[in-house]
């Protein structure tokens, strides 16, 4: 396929919706770059380069109708279900079997779905979640309904949290303070009895899993600016929650 024949300027919009989606909903920089790179490739671009960050997307195609495009990234959240739409899509394209019209409207289709699951499903598996990280770090089984319900709450203030105040530093340290509070709470009522593994318990959902792994692998895949970044966030994250943790023990002892 001849890139001269093409309009740029499409295949730059569905190469960086694409990107776009995969990484707001959780996936690693490198592999925007990939996909990418592999979608231009797909429709005749010999030449396309992309830089990625965690805020941001830097396209450029080279050839006949040279084009330079950036995206600002200024809403991220955990959707896999989204990045494995993308990379569907991507295969398709790369097996010659979506035009291109086709696979920009089922981008924007992928775009404009509900962004998340229900807030009631997340707080249930959370809880569920939790209850089993007790089991798993030996704690009693007597500890489990308290894990839940301490877990649960703090999750649902983190939904609600971020939702009023999109600052995740004190969304993840205020939800630590009412999970380590209730939890508290319940084995100073005889509710629970482990405190320390009630505690480690419901906080395991507040713990930025995602951002660690994806800024381990993109420092393996050379992307040293997205790696350091990504666990920076990760590290303030894993900091707030701490620090919510320890503010309540030093109030209670």
């Amino acid at each position: 396929m001849d890139y001269a024949n093409n309009d740029g300027q499409d295949i730059a919009s569905i190469c960086l919706l694409a990107g776009k989606i995969i990484l707001q909903n959780g996936g690693e920089t490198y592999r925007v770059e990939d996909t990418m790179v592999r979608i231009a490739g797909a429709y005749g671009v010999a030449n396309a380069y992309s830089y990625v960050t965690p805020t941001g997307i830097i396209f450029a195609l080279d050839g006949a109708a040279q084009s330079t495009r950036l995206v600002r990234i200024s809403e991220r959240s955990t959707n896999l279900k989204k990045v494995t739409l993308v990379n569907d899509i991507s295969r398709r394209i790369c097996q010659g079997n979506l035009q291109r019209h086709e696979a920009y409207k089922q981008l924007q289709d992928i775009e404009q779905a509900a962004n998340d699951y229900p807030a009631w499903l997340k707080v249930l598996v959370a809880a569920i979640a939790s209850g089993c990280f007790l089991i798993m770090f030996r704690g009693s089984w007597n500890d489990f309904l308290p894990v839940a319900l301490a877990s649960g709450i703090g999750f649902l203030c983190l939904l609600t949290l971020h939702r009023i105040m999109p600052i995740t530093f004190f969304a993840s340290f205020l939800s630590a303070v009412i999970s380590g509070s209730l939890a508290v709470l319940m084995v100073w009522l005889g509710f629970g009895h482990n405190l320390d593994k009630i505690i480690i318990g419901s906080i395991m959902p507040l713990v930025p899993g995602l951002h660690i792994t994806n800024a381990v692998r993109d420092l393996m895949a050379g992307h040293l600016v997205s790696g350091l970044s990504k666990g920076a966030e990760a590290f303030l994250i894993a900091f707030a929650i701490g620090a919510g943790i320890a503010f309540v023990l030093s109030v209670y002892s």
